[in-house]
Parts: structure tokens; C-alpha cells; sequence
């Protein structure tokens, strides 16, 4: 499987409960996608709001032919930067999470090593506004081999539904 046919799978599935974004997408990546999420508790009228909160997600995916170190460096580091000027810090915002999928033909074993090692968080007014956390996994097409962050475990299954 290519990565241009792993990214169109992958898609498929996040367009259910994403806004799924694959035409003028800025580079480098080949695609985006955003969920956000309202949540509000309130007491028998909705007038007597208790609590609100505010959850966000945006996915940056790449499809390359081979992954190297630097190409890697540049992919995260752009998606994060990307991710944190999406948010907007208030008292009801509970998160917002930035996910990186990279899909690639071969992946060098130092990026591999890299990605494993990726640790990124933000909070907002120590918490209180808020944090923000990195998700990174990426896919092997040639192989399936499966490379994340500690936070990117949770992805795993949706990429190992698609081989």
C-alpha cells in the first residue's frame, strides 16, 4: 500500500466526526482535519448552567515517500506551532490537542527513534484555561510498522484498521 492510499483510508474515517480539510492545505502537510467539542452541565433549566468546557482537536497528516530525521524535525515542529495558534485559552476551555499522523514508504531508524521521544504539553494558566497535548504516530506503509509518542498509543488501532 502507498502512503497516498493509507492517507485516503484514514480519511474515510476521520470524516465522520471531523471537518476534514485535503484542498488548500498548506504545506507540507497533505491534509487536515478539526473536531470540536461544546459540553455543558446544567441544573433542571438550561438557564442554570453549572459548567461548560470546551475540548478541541486538529490532525496534521503527511504523506511521504521515506521519512528522515530532519524531514520528521520539520513535520512536528510545524504542526505544533500550527496547532498552539488554534488556541484560544479561556475559563472554559478544557483542551486542545494537536495530532500529527505521518505516513511514509520507509522510515529511517534515528526518525523512528525521534518520534518515540516526542514530549510536548502546554498548559494555559497552570490549567485552569486549559492545556495542550501532542499526538504523534506514524506508519510504515511498506512494512505496517507502527512508531508513536507515549500519547499517540491511543491511535494505534485506527491505523492498524486500515492494512
Amino acid at each position: 500500500m502507498t502512503p497516498a492510499q493509507a492517507l485516503e483510508k484514514i480519511l474515510r474515517s476521520y470524516r465522520q466526526y471531523y471537518n476534514v480539510k485535503t484542498q488548500e492545505v498548506e504545506e507540507p502537510f497533505a491534509a487536515e482535519a478539526a473536531f470540536h467539542s461544546h459540553d455543558e452541565q446544567y441544573f433542571l433549566v438550561k438557564s442554570a448552567r453549572l459548567a461548560e468546557a470546551d475540548a478541541h482537536e486538529y490532525v496534521f497528516f503527511a504523506a511521504e515517500d521515506s521519512l528522515s530525521l530532519d524531514r520528521v524535525r520539520l513535520l512536528e515542529e510545524t504542526a505544533w506551532e500550527r496547532g498552539l495558534s488554534r488556541v484560544r485559552p479561556h475559563a472554559n476551555h478544557r483542551s486542545t490537542d494537536v495530532v500529527l499522523v505521518l505516513l511514509a514508504q520507509t522510515i529511517d531508524p534515528d526518525a523512528a527513534d525521534y518520534i518515540r521521544r516526542i514530549k510536548r504539553y502546554q498548559s494555559y494558566r497552570f490549567t485552569l484555561q486549559g492545556w495542550s497535548a501532542y499526538h504523534v504516530i506514524a506508519m510504515e506503509t511498506s512494512t505496517g510498522n507502527l512508531i508513536c509518542n507515549k500519547r499517540g498509543r491511543n491511535l494505534r488501532k485506527l491505523l492498524r484498521n486500515i492494512k
